[in-house]
């Protein structure tokens, strides 16, 4: 989480709390970042240096509208544009996720495997770390090919790769590091 995103994120998030509008703007949030996500046309205009800063900020602020988001959050990011920092929007918007999660006692987990798993896995993986990390579990399921096999699982900072991938890359390093070629 960069030093910018994590202060924009704390400011709004105080100001959310002072106001009473705390699952609004958590709400507002998880809109934007997912047009921000699903959305490369808009990712591209905002990383667009060549587009005029009024023009831009129109741009976002029609998108906010159309999402139905609070005066709270458009000002934060007509805030951002006004500072020339709107393409730093995802980092505010990571951060604002990470940190609204710890607010309300959830925690967002990675699961990437080769291929989709069943749902029975992720409601035992779901509730295996809702008991390690005794909070709420927030999955997010992801596809990577290369992995060709297994799971790799993220919590925070912390990173639990069971991937055939890793396993293999280890039996390598174990064959060069005994003289063995593979």
């Amino acid at each position: 989480m960069s030093a910018l995103g994590r202060r924009y994120a704390k400011a709004l998030l105080e100001l959310a709390r002072e106001q009473g509008e705390l699952d609004p703007v958590l709400r507002d949030v998880g809109a934007i970042a997912g047009a921000w996500k699903e959305s490369a046309e808009l990712r591209e205009i905002v990383r667009n240096p060549v587009i005029p800063r009024p023009a831009l900020k129109a741009a976002v602020d029609g998108v906010m509208q159309k999402l139905g988001c609070s005066k709270l959050v458009r000002n934060t990011v007509n805030l951002l544009a006004d500072k020339g920092r709107l393409a730093h929007l995802a980092e505010v918007l990571h951060a604002l996720e990470e940190l609204a999660e710890a607010e309300t006692g959830r925690v967002r987990v990675e699961v990437v495997s080769a291929k989709p798993l069943s749902e029975s896995y992720y409601a035992r993986l779901t509730e295996k770390l809702k008991r390690v990390t005794d909070r709420e579990v927030v999955l997010v399921k992801k596809q990577d090919p290369s992995l060709i096999g297994g799971v790799v699982t993220r919590v925070g900072d912390q990173v639990f790769d069971g991937s055939l991938s890793d396993r293999l890359s280890e039996l390598r390093e174990t064959l060069l590091a005994n003289g063995d070629t593979p």
